[in-house]
């Protein structure tokens, strides 16, 4: 059976790739819907957009979230909330998307808080020293390893 869809092209720009460069995806969701729309990754936000607008329709915040290789060339989004609701994306090859897989698994604030914590503990074991406390932040919880924001 054929994947019901929202066809989408990428701009690479905002994954840190050169300006102009558009990829075609496909963007999947449930139930049956096909429309074709440009994606952008900006931070945490997948943005879509109508092909002929600048504005964006709306857009995915990655946090909480599951980004899930489905077949060499398709990979998903779900959401903890809404776990039977995923969202498909087709890559033109198996190599962009696992790009793209790794650069949305990299996009969040998670991932973002537990790479600043692991590195300064690194920095900390090498120079003694902790690199937050020169910036008055050292102590604020959202830089502790066992507390969780909500």
């Amino acid at each position: 059976g054929e994947k019901p869809g929202l066809t989408c092209a990428l701009d690479r720009g905002s994954l840190g790739f050169p300006f102009g460069a558009q990829l075609p995806h496909s963007f999947l969701i449930s139930p049956p819907v096909v429309k074709r729309r440009l994606v952008k990754l900006v931070v945490n936000f997948l943005f879509y957009f109508r092909t002929d607008e600048a504005e964006p329709i709306g857009a995915l915040l990655l946090e909480h979230c599951r980004i899930a290789e489905e077949e060499p060339s398709v990979f998903s989004i779900s959401f903890i909330e809404e776990p039977d609701r995923k969202y498909y994306f087709e890559c033109s090859s198996e190599e962009q998307c696992q790009e793209w897989i790794d650069a949305l698994r990299r996009a969040s604030y998670e991932f973002m808080r537990r790479s600043l914590i692991f590195y300064r503990n690194e920095i900390q074991k090498m120079t003694g020293k902790d690199p937050l406390e020169q910036y008055g932040i050292s102590e604020e919880a959202r830089f502790q390893l066992n507390t969780h924001q909500a």
